[in-house]
Formats: structure tokens, sequence, C-alpha cells
């Protein structure tokens, strides 16, 4: 007996639904899994950053030993990219302007590694750093869009950005 081509066996009732269901299903799997791997990702590079930090300070470790660092971990893993002494010294700089774990976790995590660069080599200031993140993940941003929307200082023409101005209350007078 020869068998039809799938694509000339007819279309059981409600198979459409089903397959568009589970593709998008299938989508946002991925979609969550590649989140996942990148906040894992980056709380590893915030981790690595946060050790070179605290070797640099108590035993006066130079540039020279991010050098034979960057050798040593590509020796050892070798599959994977990242471990260039330029990306180590961005994930020294990555600590240096997080240090605090939570906020890494809340926004820095959820953003893709260059992402953050961006945001380290644009911006000084942590508020505005974090106001910008905190509007990449809300929004979506692309990498280019970002710097766009830094270099046009979009925040701050909109006025969302972070100030030290509080408006006082407003009392009536009785």
């Amino acid at each position: 007996m020869i068998e039809k081509p799938t694509s000339l066996t007819p279309t059981p009732q409600g198979y459409a639904d089903w397959l568009a269901d589970l593709k998008g299903r299938i989508h946002t799997a991925q979609q969550r899994a590649a989140l996942a791997v990148n906040r894992e990702l980056v709380g590893l590079y915030w981790q690595i950053g946060r050790d070179i930090l605290a070797r640099q300070a108590e035993q006066g470790w130079g540039a020279k030993v991010i050098e034979r660092l960057a050798h040593d971990l590509r020796a050892a893993f070798p599959e994977m990219k990242g471990f260039s002494p330029r990306n180590l010294k961005y994930m020294r700089a990555f600590a240096e302007a997080w240090p605090d774990a939570e906020i890494v976790q809340q926004a820095a995590a959820q953003l893709p590694w260059g992402h953050n660069l961006v945001l380290l080599d644009r911006l000084k200031e942590p508020t505005e750093r974090l106001v910008y993140a905190r509007a990449a993940i809300e929004h979506g941003w692309s990498r280019n869009v970002l710097n766009i929307h830094i270099e046009t200082r979009l925040l701050e023409r909109t006025g969302k950005a972070v100030t030290n101005y509080r408006p006082l209350p407003f009392v009536f007078a009785g």
C-alpha cells in the first residue's frame, strides 16, 4: 500500500487551531529558555567581576592577572566565548557599577550582556543606568534603540529621569 504524502491527507477538524496553539507554546518556551540562559550568564559575569574586584582589593592583583585569567578560562572552556581580557575587564566594571546583587537580578540580568555594556559605556550615574535599564526591559528595546534613546536623552526629555527634586505636598489652608 502506498502512503499519501502528509500534505495530501485531509486536515482533521480543529487541527489548525491546535497547531497554532502548539507553535505559540513552543515559541514562548524557547523565549523563556533564552531569557533564563541570559539571566544565568549575566549573573555569572557579575560574580566573576565581583571576584576580580575583591581579589584585586585584598591581594593587590594588577591587570596582568586578568590576562592570565582570560588565558586559563579560555583553555578550560574552549567552546565558550566571553572570556577575553576585554570582557573580563567589562565584568569587573559591571560588578563595580552594580554592587547590589538584588538590582543585578531585577534589572541588569533581565537584559542581554550587550545592553549592559551600552549602559556601562554610555552612562556614568547609577540612577541613570537603572532608569534606562528598566525602560529597556519594559519596552523591549534592542541595543541600537537603547543607544539612540541614551544619545537623544529620551528619558530626560520625557520627564522620566530620576532627579533630586521632590515636589512638596500641596497643603490646604484652613
